[in-house]
């Protein structure tokens, strides 16, 4: 797949008589815009596969719907600003297009500090820093074991009680902290078996309610210091000071989900984000797609590897309990014993085997679906229109439940 996409963009966009479309309505496409504006190439529109930022503006450009291309795009060209690099070539190739190109040569020179953009420049430079590690890697193709991102679970706690948390916080009668020693070992492990991770995400539950976060954020970076680390928050907890210092200077970043009331200390997070200099974004709550039951579907193996195909998060590595799944969903999903136990899962890092390497090659490139799947409404980009898909589609986010949520558990 990795052929498909071009590294030298800028002469062949230039002269390019086909629209020019960037892929990907996300923060770092107004830098890839602002560098084709740099190299005086066109920009005619932006596409993404999330059908809830179509019809609008970004950047003063529309942003049309991905399976709508069609109709106003027969042919075209793209910049895939996305990280979900494969599956935008995936999605483009099925709808007819051909050609791809990625950013980086673009961003070779881009100067954020000269440039405007919508979110801070310390924060478009982490997320360009991200961006590029992922496009070098895909372009290095298969030789390489990669993570374009390995989310790190560090509690089950929360500040709120959302009915239809993706990550099944609703279903857990006892929340616990992770021990962060034990976490940052597990990292190690998985670190000296894979090639690159581009980005850590620290989350939970609310990752703020366990105590030893700082230390956490702290023991990745630095492990891992070419890497970005970000720290996914609801606004519910204002860190302390001597916490936020520890974290100053290094590249650990705060993206906070701001829903309303139910975030009682945004204002207060964002004034000691403030203070102690600390990249941040923080974006209201919009929808989320309906995704949190947990069913047997017993779905063929066909169907299996269309709702992957499908699957949004399939990229999101997740750390949990010393066991490294495909995603959340599959993560916690097993850790509550709602689905059956099986090794085909996840890898435990802390096993006997010796084959950890390989089993961790297994879970990253082999795998076309997992047993896990089977009990997974399914979390596709579109809800609208995914083939496969047996949510209840489009549903207002952060809605409480005052009751923990009933499931069947495996023993």
């Amino acid at each position: 797949m990795s052929q498909k996409l071009k590294y030298n963009c800028i002469e062949e966009l230039k002269k390019s008589d086909l629209p020019i479309i960037i892929v990907a309505a996300v923060g770092e496409s107004e830098a890839v815009l602002n560098a084709c504006k740099n190299n005086k190439i066109k920009i005619d529109a932006f596409c993404d596969s999330i059908k809830g930022k179509s019809d609008k503006l970004f950047c003063g450009i529309q942003v049309i719907h991905t399976p709508s291309l069609p109709e106003k795009f027969p042919k075209a060209k793209f910049v895939i600003a996305s990280q979900h690099i494969q599956d935008c070539i995936e999605q483009l190739t099925a709808l007819g297009y051909d050609e791809f190109y990625s950013p980086l040569e673009l961003l070779e020179n881009y100067d954020v500090k000269n440039n405007n953009h919508l979110i801070s420049k310390s924060y478009m430079e982490a997320r360009l820093a991200v961006c590029k590690n992922s496009h070098k890697m895909f372009l290095e193709g298969k030789e390489k074991t990669y993570m374009r991102s390995l989310d790190v679970m560090i509690t089950t706690r929360c500040g709120m009680k959302c009915a239809s948390c993706s990550n099944l916080m609703q279903y857990y009668k006892f929340h616990k902290n992770f021990d962060h020693e034990k976490i940052l070992d597990a990292i190690d492990i998985i670190r000296n078996n894979v090639d690159i991770i581009s980005e850590f995400r620290l989350i939970g539950g609310e990752p703020l309610m366990n105590k030893e976060w700082a230390a956490i954020a702290n023991g990745i970076s630095e492990r891992n210091p070419d890497c970005e680390i970000f720290i996914y928050s609801n606004g519910t907890i204002a860190p302390k000071d001597e916490k936020l210092e520890s974290i100053k200077g290094k590249k650990i970043n705060f993206i906070i989900t701001e829903y309303g009331d139910l975030s009682r200390n945004l204002t207060k997070l964002h004034d000691q984000l403030n203070k102690h200099n600390i990249n941040y974004v923080s974006t209201p709550a919009q929808y989320w797609v309906d995704c949190s039951s947990i069913r047997h579907h017993k779905r063929s193996t066909s169907e299996l590897k269309e709702v992957f195909k499908q699957c949004c998060v399939k990229y999101l590595y997740t750390l949990l309990h010393g066991k490294l799944y495909r995603c959340p969903f599959i993560a916690n999903a097993a850790n509550l014993n709602a689905i059956p136990d099986n090794p085909a899962n996840y890898v435990d890092l802390f096993s006997d085997d010796k084959n950890i390497n390989q089993q961790i090659k297994r879970l990253i490139k082999v795998a076309k679906f997992f047993p896990g799947c089977d009990f997974c409404d399914g979390r596709p980009y579109d809800a609208t229109s995914s083939v496969g898909y047996d949510g209840k589609g489009i549903i207002k986010a952060g809605i409480q439940t005052p009751e923990i949520l009933d499931y069947k558990e495996y023993k």
